[in-house]
Order: C-alpha cells, then sequence, then structure tokens
C-alpha cells in the first residue's frame, strides 16, 4: 500500500470515527488486487480497504448494505470516499474457515468438529441464497448480472488458455468449444434465480465467537444453488474426504428443504455439472496467477483439484457427451507434469533478503507473507567510514570489519535460534515458504553480511532449498 493509498484510507477511518487512529496493521495479500489493513483508535476498529476497481467496490458496497439489513452475518460499511476506491469495513477478525480447518485437522485429522462447522456454514448458505436475496440490486453486479452463457464461457476459454495452454496439454479447439457449448446449455437448464456468491470457498468465510460470517462476495451475481455448494466442498486445498462431503450434500438439501421443494436427484445431476464447471473455473485461477504471474502458492493447490477431478471422472453424473471435454480431463488427470509441479513444492524454500529501509519492506513473492523482519540499524555501521562506501557486506573488508568491531556475531546468534526453530517447525508440518529477510539504512553493508550469513547457515544445517536476494544490489 502507498504513501498515498494509505494516507487516504487513514483520513477516512478518522474523519468517520473523529478520533486519531493509533495502530496500522496492512494484512497479507489475497489472490486479488485489493489491499487491507487494520486500524484502531482509542474507541474503535476497522478494516480499510483500497481497490482501483471502482465497479467491483460498487457491487461489494451494494450487496453489503442489503445483506447487513436483511441480518445476513456480513461486515458493516461504515464509510466510502468520494471517488469510492477506498471503504471502511467491519472487523471480523483474523480466523477463517481455512484457517481453523487447518489447524484443527493438524491436530485432530478432520473431526466432528470441523464437520459441525461446515454444518452452520451450510444452515446459512440457503438463506443467503433464497432469502437474503429477494430483492437485491442486480444492476449492481460486475462484471454481469447473471451466471449466464456469457460468464460460463469466460470462465471455461479461462481455463483453456491459462491452464490447458500453459500445463501443455493438447487438444482440439474446435471439438473442445463444441463440447464447451453443449455443457453450457445444460448448465442453463438449473434453475439459476438465487443469489450466487461466485467465491463461497474456505477463506471467504470467517468464524467470530463461534459464529460464521461472510466476506469477498463482490463477484456476486444471479445464478443456480449448485455452483456455491461446489465452490465450497470442492474448495480444492480444504482437501474434505469425499465421504464428508457426500454428507455434507445431503445436509444442505436437507436444510434447503426448509425453504423449498427438492427434486434430490435433478438436484445432484447439475451439482455434478456445477463441480466440474467450478474445478475448471479454480484451475484456470491456478494457471493464471501460478504459471502465468509466478505466484508460486497457486500452483499448491494444482494437486488437491486434480484428485478432486479424478473423483469427478470416475463419479459424474452429467447426462450430455462431452468426448473431447472428457478427454481433455482425463489427460490432466493423467499429466505427469503436473503431478510434478505438486511434489516439487512440498521442499521447504527459504527466501532470504537483504534490503534498505528507506526504500520499503520487501515483498514476500510466495503470497503468503509474514516470515521475519530483522533490524540490523542497531549494529555498528561500517558503512560511517568513507573507506568502505563503496563496498558492500560480501567484501571482505566489510567482513572482517563486522567480526571485529560490531555486536553482529551475538545479533546473528538470536537470530538463529529463532529462525532454526521456524524452519524446524515448518518442515515438519510440510510448509513450503518461509522469508527471512535483513533491513539496515542503505541495504548495503550490513543487512548484506547477515543475509550471506543466514543463507550459509540454512545450507549447512538443513535440507531445504534457500534463494538469496540483495534488494537494493541485484536490481
Amino acid at each position: 500500500m502507498d504513501l498515498q493509498i494509505k494516507e487516504e484510507v487513514i483520513g477516512l477511518y478518522e474523519n468517520h470515527f473523529g478520533e486519531e487512529m493509533t495502530a496500522f496493521e496492512l494484512l497479507p495479500g489475497s489472490g486479488s488486487y485489493r489491499e487491507y489493513c487494520r486500524m484502531k483508535s482509542k474507541n474503535h476498529q476497522a478494516i480499510g480497504a483500497y481497490n482501483a476497481d471502482v465497479k467491483e467496490n460498487r457491487a461489494f458496497i451494494s450487496f453489503s448494505h442489503h445483506f447487513f439489513t436483511q441480518g445476513m452475518p456480513v461486515p458493516e460499511i461504515y464509510a466510502v470516499n468520494a471517488d469510492e476506491t477506498c471503504y471502511l469495513q467491519e472487523d471480523l477478525g483474523d480466523l477463517t474457515l481455512f484457517d481453523y480447518l487447518s489447524k484443527t485437522r493438524e491436530r485432530e485429522g478432520f473431526s466432528p468438529k470441523i464437520v459441525q462447522v461446515y454444518k452452520r456454514v451450510l444452515q446459512e448458505l440457503p438463506r443467503l441464497q433464497i432469502f437474503a436475496g429477494q430483492g437485491i440490486d442486480y444492476s449492481a453486479c460486475y462484471p454481469r448480472a447473471a451466471f449466464d452463457e456469457q460468464s460460463m464461457m469466460w470462465d471455461l476459454n479461462y481455463f483453456k488458455y491459462y491452464f490447458l495452454k500453459l500445463a501443455k496439454i493438447p487438444f482440439d479447439e474446435q471439438l473442445l468449444e463444441d463440447d464447451f457449448k453443449t455443457f453450457t446449455q445444460y448448465l442453463l437448464q438449473a434453475e439459476n434465480n438465487y443469489f450466487l456468491y461466485r467465491d463461497f470457498q474456505s477463506r471467504n468465510i470467517m468464524l467470530r465467537d463461534n459464529k460464521v460470517a461472510f466476506i469477498d462476495y463482490q463477484g456476486g451475481r444471479k445464478g443456480p444453488l449448485q455452483y456455491d455448494l461446489a465452490s465450497l466442498l470442492y474448495d480444492a486445498k480444504a482437501d474434505i474426504p469425499q465421504d464428508i462431503r457426500n454428507q455434507l450434500l445431503d445436509f444442505y438439501l436437507d436444510e434447503l428443504e426448509k425453504y423449498q421443494a427438492v427434486d434430490r436427484d435433478r438436484f445432484k445431476a447439475f451439482y455434478s455439472a456445477y463441480v466440474l464447471i467450478r474445478i475448471m473455473q479454480a484451475m484456470g485461477a491456478y494457471g493464471f496467477r501460478g504459471f502465468y504471474e509466478k505466484k508460486e502458492h497457486f500452483l499448491k493447490s494444482i494437486p488437491f483439484a486434480l484428485d478432486n477431478l479424478d473423483y469427478l471422472l470416475a463419479n459424474h453424473s452429467i447426462p450430455v457427451p462431452l468426448k473431447e471435454l472428457f478427454k481433455v480431463l482425463k489427460a490432466v488427470s493423467e499429466s505427469d507434469y503436473l503431478r510434478e509441479i505438486g511434489q516439487q513444492k512440498q521442499e521447504l524454500t527459504v527466501r532470504v533478503c537483504s534490503f534498505s529501509y528507506k526504500k520499503g519492506l520487501p515483498e514476500d513473492p510466495s503470497g503468503n507473507g509474514g516470515g521475519y523482519v530483522f533490524d540490523c540499524r542497531a549494529i555498528h555501521n561500517p558503512g560511517r567510514y568513507d573507506e568502505y562506501k563503496q563496498l558492500t557486506g560480501r567484501d571482505q573488508e566489510v567482513i572482517d570489519f563486522l567480526e571485529s568491531r560490531s555486536e553482529i556475531a551475538d545479533f546473528l546468534k538470536h537470530v538463529y535460534a529463532l529462525v532454526d526453530q521456524s524452519v524446524g517447525v515448518y518442515q515438519k508440518r510440510g510448509f513450503t515458504n518461509l522469508s527471512v529477510s535483513f533491513g539496515c539504512t542503505g541495504g548495503q553493508h550490513r543487512s548484506v553480511y547477515a543475509a550471506e550469513q543466514m543463507a550459509r547457515h540454512l545450507e549447512n544445517n538443513f535440507k531445504l532449498k534457500v534463494v538469496l536476494t540483495h534488494r537494493e544490489q541485484d536490481f
């Protein structure tokens, strides 16, 4: 978040609440281009959001106002700036369903406690789709007012060009296009006069005070019931066991019958089809963000998506012929290249970086956020002396200075202890990315030396991949 945007968001907060902000925290990035921060003052707290896409903001704000008045568990919108690029929303905390799932599963597997939380979510879902969806202003939807043929073709072509092409899967373009048309015509036969959340997955569901709440529904539009259920239950990295998925599907249908009559066989037939298009849409996103934008953490979801695809290919109930599409999907499922991507990502990668505080904190290209940032500015600085000003922490003269005339050895001893502890836990739990950054005034002497020593220490003591970057020296 650059300085101008930060000042705009802070000004919106202070003008709305009439209090001076006392704490500002930039929140980890998501898969979108929106930026979020948490702000606090004496009596208030809120999440600030910035997004240059005004139409998307209008959709989110419009839906939020509507759902909030309907008593749905969504964040209240407090204020919006004049050009609609920044807004304040209620702070629903930090615990997502995905976080809860990951932590609980680590201790006790996919336990009944997790299933109960999913059931609470599924009790709210038909209320959102049917009850709260009534009277919504679909003219605010962006980019489409309905999950119509155009929307479906966008998703299918997204999959074709950003996943199939980049994953090197061969296909007959014309035959695949023909199947896409057949597939969309079948999908459009499902009842579609409901609110479709669009990205109803575990990272967009918050848990607070033993209750669920929803965020990030700005892509909502009119559509079928099956799509959001497919998004939740086939959320790739949530990796819900198939028997639990089946149990939760039936639970949802029981809840749905409280609102309307349900033909379960017909619902499930369309459900298989919407699971498939959702998996394909998600793979398109993994391809675009992972293969094209080189954001590694999106590639981690591919093995889970392949497992979901395997099951669907063996158990779907889609009643229309899709010969080329299923041929292509089988090739995706059997691709050694895609399977190897998942295997390669199991090794822990530690990104070690030196930087200058004058130019801001370094970005984490893995997309995970967090990690360690160590401040080297308390260390005796060789950059103060003329004979070292043109050198860096990789030059022997600077190395000798720091090792004989500074406190850097004691500093690094404590750094090693902290990082070693995290590396051990990360490797045990199968995490794949950790960042360790060292900052100093110019990013030239102390931070460079510390980063070099950290990289050497890790390589000598652990089996992992180290990526060393000296931001101010390398670019």
